[in-house]
Formats: C-alpha cells, sequence, structure tokens
C-alpha cells in the first residue's frame, strides 16, 4: 500500500459545477468569477476580492498595486516556499530576511525593526503550515513604521487568530488554490483587500492592463494575462462551501496523528498554538537536535522506500542556489532557519487520509527511527 503524501478532495458537486460552466459560452470572465470572489470576500471578511492564476501571481500583483518596485526593499521569511521571495524579485525589489521564531517557524517579530532601512516599503509575513502565529505583532510593527503589510495567506484558508481571520490583517492578503491546499481550483489564487483602488489596480493587472471603463482593446497599462477561469471558479466556489467540513477532515487526521506520536521523543509533533483557530494545511514534524541532516534525508528515503511519501518542507530559501549567487547568501546566516530546515519531516496529510493509513505511516516512522539513531 503507497500511502501519498497529499491528494485533493473533489466529489460529484465539484464535478457537476466544472461540467455546467461547460455547457456555457462563458468560460472566462463570466458569472463564476464575479460569484467566487464574492464568495471568498465575505467568508474571509473583506470587502474586495479579486481572481487570479496562482498565488505567486497574486503576490507580484500587491507589489505592484502598492507601487513596490526597482530598488524598494522587502522584509520576508527564508522559511516558506520560494514562491513567497520571488514576487518582489518580479517586482524589481529586494528581498530582505529576518529569522523564524523557533517555536511558531513564523517570521520572528522581534528581529523586524533591525532590517528596517529608508528603502523598505513592506513586511511580507507568511502564514506557515497555516499558523497565524505573531501576525498581529508584524502589523503592529509595520504600523509604527509607515509600512504596508502583504499577508502571505496561502497555506492558511481559514485560520484566525482570536478570532480574527487570517487575510484580514494586511493591507493586502493572498491565497492560493493549489491541489494540496485546504480548497483548490486546480491552479489559482485569490488577491483580498478593504481598499478599492487597490483592488481595481489588480483587476486592470490581471487582464492586460484594460480599465474599468475602456474596450477590450483600451490597455491603460502594462498589465499581464493572470485571469482565473470561471472554470477553475466554479469548482473554487463548490470547495468553498465545504471549508468547514474540509478544516474539520484535516483537524482530525493532524489529530490521529499527534496521539499516535505523542510519546516519541525523538519528534517534535505540532500542535495548536494558544489563540488559533488552525485550518491545517500539513503535518511536519521535527527531529530532535541530536539528529544530522544526513540522517534526516536518509530517513526520508527510508520511508520512501516503504511507500510512504514524504517531503523537506522547506529547504532555507536564502540558499537555494540563485539567491545565494544573486544576494550572497551562506551558510549560518539566518541559523533558526537552518537548524529547522534540517529537521523536517512532511507526512502524508490530506482530507481523506484514513486512521489506518495514519497508524501505517506512524508505525513506519518508528520503524525507520529504530533503525537510524542519531549520532550527533
Amino acid at each position: 500500500m503507497r500511502v501519498h503524501l497529499s491528494r485533493p478532495d473533489i466529489t460529484d458537486e465539484e464535478i457537476e459545477a466544472v461540467c455546467a460552466v461547460l455547457r456555457t459560452p462563458n468560460l472566462a470572465l463570466g458569472p463564476k468569477l464575479v460569484e467566487f470572489e464574492s464568495a471568498l470576500a465575505e467568508y474571509v471578511g473583506t470587502k474586495r476580492a479579486v481572481a487570479v492564476n496562482s498565488g505567486t501571481s497574486g503576490l507580484f500583483l500587491c507589489m505592484l498595486a502598492l507601487g513596490i518596485g526597482q530598488g524598494d526593499e522587502v522584509i520576508t521569511t527564508p522559511f516558506t516556499f520560494i514562491a513567497s521571495a520571488t514576487p518582489i524579485m518580479m517586482a524589481g525589489a529586494k528581498p530582505v530576511f529576518v529569522d523564524i521564531d523557533p517555536a511558531s517557524l513564523n517570521i520572528d517579530s522581534a528581529k523586524i525593526e533591525a532590517k528596517i532601512t529608508g528603502k523598505t516599503k513592506a513586511v511580507l509575513p507568511v502564514e506557515v503550515f497555516g499558523s497565524p502565529v505573531g501576525i498581529d505583532k508584524v502589523c503592529d510593527i509595520a504600523q509604527r513604521n509607515n509600512l504596508a503589510v502583504i499577508e502571505d495567506s496561502c497555506e492558511a484558508l481559514g485560520s484566525a487568530l482570536n478570532g480574527k481571520k487570517v487575510g484580514t490583517f494586511g493591507a493586502m492578503s493572498v491565497f492560493a488554490f493549489y491541489p494540496n491546499k485546504q480548497i483548490t481550483t486546480g491552479e489559482g489564487g485569490m488577491i483580498l483587500t478593504d481598499d478599492d483602488d487597490l483592488a481595481d489596480m489588480c483587476v486592470s493587472l490581471r487582464n492586460q492592463g484594460r480599465g474599468r471603463d475602456g474596450g477590450w482593446l483600451s490597455h491603460e497599462r502594462l498589465g499581464y494575462n493572470f485571469r482565473l477561469s470561471d472554470i477553475n471558479c466554479a469548482l473554487g466556489i463548490v470547495q468553498l462551501s465545504r471549508i468547514e467540513q474540509i478544516k474539520a477532515k484535516r483537524r482530525q487526521v493532524a489529530g490521529w496523528y499527534q496521539e499516535m506520536l505523542a510519546d516519541e521523543d525523538r519528534l517534535i509533533v505540532p500542535v495548536e498554538p494558544d489563540g488559533c483557530d488552525m485550518s491545517w494545511f500539513v503535518f511536519v514534524v521535527r527531529l530532535q537536535d541530536s539528529y544530522s541532516l544526513k540522517q534526516r534525508n536518509q530517513i526520508l528515503e527510508a520511508m520512501r522506500g516503504r511507500n510512504i511519501e514524504v517531503g523537506n518542507y522547506f529547504p532555507p530559501v536564502h540558499l537555494q542556489p540563485f539567491m545565494a549567487e544573486r544576494f550572497g547568501f551562506k551558510q549560518g546566516d539566518f541559523p533558526i532557519t537552518e537548524s529547522v530546515c534540517r529537521s523536517t519531516i512532511a507526512l502524508p496529510f490530506y482530507n481523506n487520509l484514513t486512521k489506518d493509513e495514519v497508524a501505517t505511516v506512524c508505525k513506519t516512522l518508528r520503524e525507520v527511527l529504530d533503525q537510524n539513531p542519531p549520532t550527533v
């Protein structure tokens, strides 16, 4: 039996919704786009939502809408997927990394102000693995320093901190709908904001720079084709209608892992932080410091060899070869991030993972750990 790392949760309702769009002439820029945008804005609690073809595109358009460009700096975290940093570079700005908090794994707010310069225009915090811990403190710091907050909520749809939903903390926020996310549109993303001017700019930028009142061949600015089709939006509408069910399924899977690994002292097992309503994105355990990077990699390979798909979430962004070459980053620049990255094991995690499959994963992991004792 192979246990997969991730799988989307698609029902007959989603399939019929997509087929229904295919029976109409409105495959793009149609009514399902408007419906999906309205539904997500209402769910999260923002005034506006702008659908785009990916979370990466969404973050890039946030940069442009806020006027961030050549010579500017944006503070962000090195412990994330690469697409949190590349939109900063796509806009011509420089990512300035701040190390993470070792408990939450989110950007350490206490270290942000030391990195603010006259070139700093924004802070881009990431709610890693769905956890919003610290986002309120980041926003307080940004406000004191007159900086915009672009909230990377791509992994956190449905999470909340002290009753306030993610996606509502920053001036702009972005969600993503890749198949491993809480809800999926196949590919897709959504920008959210309460600012009509920012939203209108993103609407224009995603659609070849067309203005609100101009014709199809009238282009007011340099724009892009970052549109999300009605086919994708129809899928997203049904997925979003099931979000509370989806959150409950994922919480149950996380609970099984926590229960079955509670006594495993060779691991750091994630728990729901205080004050958080956690919408679980992945389930990432960490090896204790007594394990080396080489041993972690051997454990990953051993698990895969036993038909358990696992991953290393995340390699440090600043040590990706092109980042290190361009900006001169090196080992030791962000020691907490680097230490955490050496220890991570993403276990199979998705809505319909069964309790028996979780038990198989945990049993296999214990056996592999027995075969790979720490040597550090």
